[in-house]
């Protein structure tokens, strides 16, 4: 990333000109592909890791072998669980993942606890970071708790699927999202593409009746837990 691209970032903006001229001279940038594993359970993190572009997928591994997203790092955020490393000298408890053509930018740990120490917009960020997660995550948990799989697919096709309604993505990762197996997942998508309210391809799926779907993830239509 040039030095121009750099400043046109919302955070730069926001910091002190010797807190820019830090994070200029010391922040590093890498480019994952698709599938790219970031970050192992037990690896030493080297900083804070804020993505620029694409999307970072956090997950843990039941002892079922079956892979459960934690949650997921937008443009513009950063993973809590690094942070919390970072200050407390841990090991990272998860798995990161991207899911797209991503590029992040690296704040090491030194560089961080600097800023930290001298940026508002640093301290704001960390704090909003960890009111962001706790969010998610009783989400998730409300989503595991208290719906069906059929629901949670629903509702992770609509929030995921682009402008077009498509979703690029296969059995198996949906599985990994929703903490399940592709075997159920793959019985699931065929009674929604059977009643034509999806459309099933190679790597990806087409929403067809989006107000069926809504039916589905709000509970209005009842369903039977799988």
């Amino acid at each position: 990333m040039s030095s121009h691209a750099l400043e046109q970032l919302p955070l730069f903006k926001k910091l002190t000109p010797a807190g820019q001229q830090a994070l200029r001279q010391g922040a590093a940038y890498a480019d994952c592909l698709p599938a790219d594993v970031i970050l192992h359970q037990g690896q030493q993190t080297s900083g804070a890791y804020i993505v620029l572009q694409g999307r970072l997928r956090v997950y843990s591994v039941c002892p079922n072998g079956n892979e459960a997203t934690l949650y997921t790092i937008e443009p513009g955020e950063t993973c809590v669980l690094a942070l919390n490393c970072l200050f407390n000298d841990l090991l990272y408890p998860a798995w990161v993942e991207s899911e797209a053509d991503t590029r992040v930018m690296v704040i090491p740990g030194p560089l961080y606890r600097s800023l930290f120490n001298s940026e508002t917009e640093i301290q704001d960020m960390t704090v909003q970071t960890l009111s962001t997660l706790v969010f998610r995550l009783m989400g998730e948990l409300n989503n595991v708790h208290g719906l069906t799989v059929r629901q949670r697919l629903a509702r992770f096709l609509l929030i995921r699927a682009n402008q077009q309604g498509v979703l690029k993505m296969t059995q198996q990762q949906l599985a990994q999202h929703l903490s399940t197996s592709r075997e159920v997942v793959a019985r699931q998508l065929l009674e929604l593409a059977a009643r034509q309210l999806i459309q099933t391809g190679r790597g990806q799926l087409t929403l067809l009746d989006t107000d069926g779907l809504r039916d589905i993830a709000t509970g209005a239509e009842s369903s039977e837990a799988t």
